[in-house]
């Protein structure tokens, strides 16, 4: 409760109406059997909320409170490869960016990328990395827009330099709609510190459509780029908020991915309520 104003405040897990009313018609749908039905099937809203509290908490799945109502902590985690194998989370993500952009809260006039390394317990997309003593381990990438709204994000082997991440973290950007005519895609610029410094990429940036503006090794600092940069470090702040995010406990390298882009749609979805207030 909130002092002096009498007013619960809900836990970070909790879907509200309005939340369950984007992310039910994106789920697919179960009949049961007419014939032996088995045990009822627990319901999607509250498996989702379980989802979100091993999100939120970084909690083992076998330790998911029974008490809390979300079931079981291997119900979760099959339902939440079930609805990853139908790819509902980058579905969800895509329908509140043009939510976004719907409600002209998403900027294009520029994005900005960056890379950094979460910590592992191993599985796939890892690698030994060179700016952590040559420990194994994963990293995520992401692009937001001008506002630090994230856009796409990625997961590789911890060896993997930003520089070639860069076309594919552009073209991971969805189609997003939300107005009247074609999808917006591309950004007008792209910014990026050192660590994209190649001229290879420059061109291939270009080829997109793109303008690079993009910090070049040698050059001392202040060339003005981080005071527009800043808003994807922020965002992956608010990305590895989320506890299960800051370590990859997961072997299975679609579930860690599943994670992240759950993350990204719920700092939109908080975006756009912010924005709606």
């Amino acid at each position: 409760m909130i002092w002096g104003c009498g007013v619960v405040r809900s836990k970070s897990w909790e879907v509200d109406d309005e939340l369950w009313a984007v992310i039910e018609p994106l789920l697919p749908k179960v009949e049961r059997r007419a014939r032996h039905p088995g045990r009822k099937r627990h319901p999607d809203r509250m498996v989702f909320q379980g989802i979100l509290f091993v999100l939120h908490t970084g909690i083992a799945w076998e330790h998911l409170p029974q008490e809390l109502g979300f079931g079981s902590g291997m119900t979760c985690w099959r339902r939440l490869a079930e609805w990853t194998e139908a790819a509902r989370w980058r579905r969800l993500h895509e329908v509140l960016l043009a939510k976004l952009r719907g409600a002209n809260a998403l900027d294009f006039s520029r994005t900005a990328v960056d890379g950094a390394h979460p910590g592992v317990k191993g599985g796939p997309k890892t690698g030994r990395s060179p700016v952590d003593r040559g420990r194994t381990g994963s990293k995520h990438h992401l692009i937001t827009d001008a506002t630090g709204i994230p856009l796409a994000a990625t997961l590789t082997g911890g060896h993997r330099n930003d520089v070639t991440q860069l076309i594919p973290l552009l073209q991971a950007v969805p189609p997003v709609r939300g107005k009247r005519g074609l999808p917006r895609r591309r950004p007008d610029v792209v910014l990026g510190d050192r660590g994209y410094d190649h001229d290879k990429y420059r061109r291939l940036v270009w080829d997109l459509g793109v303008k690079p503006l993009i910090a070049r090794r040698g050059i001392e600092h202040g060339s003005g780029l981080g005071a527009q940069r800043w808003v994807v470090e922020r965002a992956f702040a608010h990305l590895h908020w989320f506890r299960r995010l800051r370590i990859r406990w997961e072997i299975r390298d679609d579930i860690h991915e599943a994670f992240l882009t759950l993350g990204c749609s719920i700092i939109c979805w908080r975006r756009l309520k912010n924005h709606h207030e």
